[in-house]
């Protein structure tokens, strides 16, 4: 075979195709996969999402190896290695300053899906089902251990108030709220590949999205879907077709790595 690939792929709009809850993966990026495993690559996931949000996702799809939580999850072989959580004490200094100032703030302290709020206004506000919003009146950071993600409820550019947010990575999918989150999945593949003993410059990356920009290393080779955001397309080393017109197969004929 080839020399042996770690190729990572993000889920929406490169593996999958339609809005999260009414998604599917086209037949030929299903082909590709089979193909990549058959040759003897490696292949895994790599999302911005919980690993309790992403770990059924990862079954359905037939992988067995993720990046989680914006590079901080690690699955190897369907074990979870580990996530590690944002700064508490900046987490904290932000929740502080979203109180001061008067900004709707809710909190992840583990890997559940489900995040808490002091009240009921993060839903009033964005009336957001992505996960469950658990109302605890009273409730204080410090009596959790860690954080793993806040969500600020505010429209652009308001969260340019908040000093706290500058010490944070975070990004923004709605309009009514944004993301404090890991958003370095390169960390994440760094430390993958080293775990498993392989050669960064071995790695490929497929994305499209915002969450997709720090993936894109100089160290390895970087495609871009056709449907992928403008700056990630200028960014990458190779623009294939869309997710939902044989993309990620047609990109894998293209550079050999599997045989039509």
């Amino acid at each position: 075979m080839t020399k042996r690939k770690y190729f990572f792929f993000d889920i929406d709009g490169t593996i999958a195709v339609g809005e999260p809850g009414n998604q599917y993966v086209p037949e030929s990026t299903k082909k590709a996969l089979q193909l990549l495993e058959a040759q003897g690559h490696f292949i895994a996931i790599a999302t911005g999402r919980s690993y309790a949000m992403a770990k059924d996702y990862m079954k359905t799809l037939g992988f067995h190896n993720m990046i989680s939580d914006g590079g901080n999850g690690i699955t190897i072989n369907d074990e979870l290695l580990g996530i590690e959580p944002l700064d508490y004490d900046d987490c904290v200094a932000l929740i502080r300053e979203c109180e001061e100032k008067d900004f709707i703030w809710t909190f992840s302290p583990d890997d559940r899906t489900r995040r808490l709020a002091p009240d009921e206004r993060f839903y009033d506000f964005t009336h957001d089902i992505y996960m469950d919003t658990v109302v605890k009146p009273g409730l204080d950071p410090l009596d959790y251990d860690q954080i793993n993600k806040v969500y600020v409820a505010c429209f652009a550019p308001d969260e340019q108030k908040l000093e706290a947010l500058k010490k944070l990575p975070w990004i923004r999918f709605h309009k009514e709220y944004l993301f404090v989150e890991p958003n370095d999945k390169s960390r994440g593949i760094k430390r993958m590949v080293d775990h498993l003993g392989g050669d960064i410059s071995d790695v490929v990356v497929f994305g499209d999205g915002p969450n997709d920009f720090k993936m894109f290393s100089d160290e390895w080779l970087c495609i871009a879907m056709g449907n992928a955001v403008e700056g990630l397309k200028e960014k990458a080393d190779y623009v294939t077709d869309d997710c939902d017109q044989d993309g990620i197969y047609n990109a894998c004929v293209h550079f050999g790595w599997i045989k039509e």
